[in-house]
């Protein structure tokens, strides 16, 4: 597990803000509960236990000037 500042990659910053919209709307018309709040806990526990520790313990240059 990575503990400190997170190291910023270019390329998935770009994708993250491009394809997300149409990601979304694809998944809400195709899945009743996509997009909601507590939704990973259901599907995958193990996954979402290990992505709550890695936010609560890293951070990101943006964080830092915030």
């Amino acid at each position: 597990m990575k503990f400190g500042i997170r190291t910023p990659g270019v390329r998935r910053s770009v994708s993250a803000r491009s394809a997300g919209r149409w990601k979304r709307q694809e998944g809400k018309a195709l899945s009743h509960g996509y997009g909601r709040k507590g939704m990973g806990w259901i599907g995958n526990p193990g996954k979402a236990a290990c992505k709550k520790v890695y936010r609560k313990t890293t951070s990101s240059l943006r964080d830092l000037f915030e």
